[in-house]
């Protein structure tokens, strides 16, 4: 078979669907995959479609992203032939006239290949290979998590990110929070501020080459921040497609401002990595108003905490991020940060649909 074609609605991509677009590769030429999203879905076709483009990139498979708002009527002539339209002038503006096979999982699919004049292969349409379907991991998202393929993960995880100066309660904020949720999600993952780990690491090493020297003797350049926000980035990324929700001490944006801090503004090792930057949900950012300064042998000192704050405030209204100043107590803190992210991952949790959209039910479940 030299072109096959898979259609869904991959809404969200999960195991399931991997296996049915790798099936169709290792047996077609070229897999033209038709992802199909409506106005009235929660997620774009082209976020599906980009996080199936991620999961196979430099394949023989091309992702085509398809805005579809037709009803769904199996009943109906004119309603099918409407849809086979859709897809037939979807895959012609990517210059496929013919197709030599459909693959599918539904039971649509025999009339479907026919429409195309091509020949139906069914891939595992009990489910049998992988337990789970759209349906389920839009029905229980943190019970499907690791289902889904791991774009889709790093896509739909919440990003809750905390920054601050120095000695500001950023790393108590984001460990109690971490600990709050994790009763929630058993998998989630801590994402400590690497910049503290990696400073241990140099002066490790220093310390075997002169004995007895300090932080304070220690000599940054621009690629160790370079090296603190691109590992920093990697494991935030872990973190989400390990669990739904994220809670990292620090990112690569605050990076980049400390190297400013410590390196001035011509120092720019760091910056590379904002343009990998996830997608943020929101930043809290931490006040300094009420906490005592503590001098744990690795800080610069108070008095920069203030400058420090409003480098955080100016660079995250610049960069269009929403964020939060948080102070008072911990408690209140804890209380401002636990409301918005119980409502974003509310939030997480709906998957809209039109009135015509119908329910895959495994069997043997509900």
């Amino acid at each position: 078979m030299e072109t096959a074609l898979v259609i869904g609605k991959f809404y969200p991509p999960h195991a399931g669907h991997r296996h049915l677009i790798a099936t169709a590769a290792a047996r077609a030429g070229h897999v033209y995959v038709l992802v199909q999203g409506s106005r009235f879905e929660s997620l774009t076709a082209t976020q599906r479609a980009d996080w199936l483009k991620e999961e196979f990139d430099g394949g023989n498979v091309t992702i085509v992203p398809v805005r579809n708002d037709c009803p769904v009527d199996y009943a109906s002539d004119e309603i099918w032939a409407a849809q086979v339209e859709n897809m037939r002038w979807a895959l012609k503006a990517k210059g496929v006239e013919t197709v030599d096979a459909v693959f599918t999982s539904e039971g649509y699919g025999q009339r479907l290949a026919e429409a195309f004049g091509a020949a139906h292969v069914v891939v595992d349409p009990d489910r049998s290979t992988h337990r789970i379907s759209g349906t389920a991991c839009r029905e229980d998202l943190a019970g499907n998590w690791g289902q889904l393929v791991p774009a889709a993960r790093r896509g739909l995880a919440v990003r809750v990110i905390v920054v601050g100066a120095e000695s500001t309660g950023t790393t108590t904020l984001s460990e109690a929070l971490t600990e709050h949720y994790r009763r929630q999600f058993p998998t989630m993952h801590d994402v400590p501020e690497h910049g503290r780990f990696y400073t241990y690491e140099l002066l490790e090493k220093l310390q075997l080459e002169q004995p007895g020297a300090t932080v304070e003797d220690l000599i940054w350049t621009a690629a160790d921040f370079g090296i603190i926000a691109s590992r920093q980035t990697a494991m935030e990324k872990a973190a989400a497609e390990a669990a739904p929700l994220v809670v990292a001490d620090t990112d690569a944006l605050a990076t980049t401002l400390w190297e400013r801090y410590y390196l001035g503004d011509g120092s720019y090792g760091s910056y590379d990595a904002l343009t990998h930057l996830p997608r943020r949900d929101v930043y809290l950012l931490t006040d300094f108003n009420g906490v005592a300064f503590e001098d744990d042998g690795w800080r610069e000192g108070e008095h920069r905490r203030p400058e420090m704050t409003e480098w955080f405030k100016e660079t995250l209204t610049e960069e269009g991020h929403s964020w939060i100043l948080v102070t008072g107590s911990h408690e209140r803190r804890m209380a401002t940060a636990t409301a918005v992210i119980d409502a974003m991952l509310e939030q997480q949790n709906i998957f809209t649909a039109p009135a015509w959209a119908g329910r895959t039910v495994l069997e043997g479940a509900a």
